[in-house]
């Protein structure tokens, strides 16, 4: 489905912050966390577009992947990949399918971003509320 995606249909997800689940030693649950930046401000994700046909429908859905990359010190205890994280000046050089964007396929600086462990409520779609970020 993105197999042209990443020549021709990059795209920027807006978020405020995303979650990771680590695994813990002896238990079979695993512990959410959220991941945001320091100062709370949302940022950008490098993503990748495609519109395909629903074969049982006939209609043309948009979806979207997000692009990972390997994860920085701070993610690394969670998870053996993280999103793309772009900075602000590098959006135009994303969207342009002119452009390589393979330098900006790297981990995320340390010092912007903040983990902490969520409440499992997390794991169930039907809970969307504020308190899912409280430990």
């Amino acid at each position: 489905m993105f197999r042209d995606a990443n020549r021709r249909r990059r795209c920027i997800v807006p978020v405020d912050g995303f979650f990771e689940w680590k695994a813990i030693k002896g238990h079979t649950a695993k512990q959410p966390y959220a991941i945001a930046m320091k100062d709370g401000k949302p940022f950008g994700l490098g993503g990748l577009w495609e519109n395909w046909k629903d074969p049982t429908t006939q209609e043309w859905v948009r979806t979207f992947a997000i692009v990972t990359t390997k994860p920085n010190e701070v993610l690394a205890p969670l998870h053996d990949r993280m999103p793309v994280i772009l900075e602000s000046l590098n959006y135009d050089t994303w969207l342009d399918t002119q452009r390589d964007p393979a330098d900006l396929l790297r981990p995320y600086p340390i010092d912007e971003i903040v983990t902490w462990p969520v409440s499992t409520r997390v794991n169930k779609p039907e809970n969307d509320d504020a308190a899912l970020l409280d430990s």
